[in-house]
């Protein structure tokens, strides 16, 4: 089975959020997809934890280099789908991204982002509840 993560499932695994096993148990044997644009996305919530004093540099790159030991594979997104997606219900592009990404491999979507959740409904894209 084919799964569309998001960033904010894959960092609950690498920071070790209460969701972690559940986000595990759910993909046990599934081919992970992400967007292109994970790794940076990935690199600027780290930056971020950073800024906010909520990592240290060391933590910050080890978690980065558990990042890169996900078997993750990495898709281009059709960026002119995922603007109008973007424009049709007013949400970022990373947002965007991962539903596009969902719809155009016909897969099924993990997010713990509720407004991304209610938008995959919206879109009768399939949703992985954890």
């Amino acid at each position: 089975m084919k799964v569309v993560i998001d960033t904010s499932a894959i960092l609950a695994v690498l920071l070790d959020e209460p969701e972690r096993s559940a986000l595990i148990d759910a993909t046990h044997g599934a081919q992970l997809c992400a967007p292109a644009s994970v790794p940076w996305e990935v690199c600027n919530a780290l930056s971020a934890a950073l800024k906010r004093r909520r990592l240290a540099l060391s933590q910050a790159t080890e978690i980065l280099r558990n990042f890169g030991k996900v078997p993750l594979q990495l898709i281009p997104v059709d960026l002119v789908a995922a603007l109008e997606l973007a424009a049709v219900f007013q949400i970022y592009a990373y947002d965007a991204f991962v539903l596009e990404l969902a719809r155009a491999q016909q897969c099924a979507l993990l997010t713990l982002d509720r407004g991304v959740q209610r938008i995959a409904r919206a879109s009768q894209i399939e949703l992985i509840e954890v």
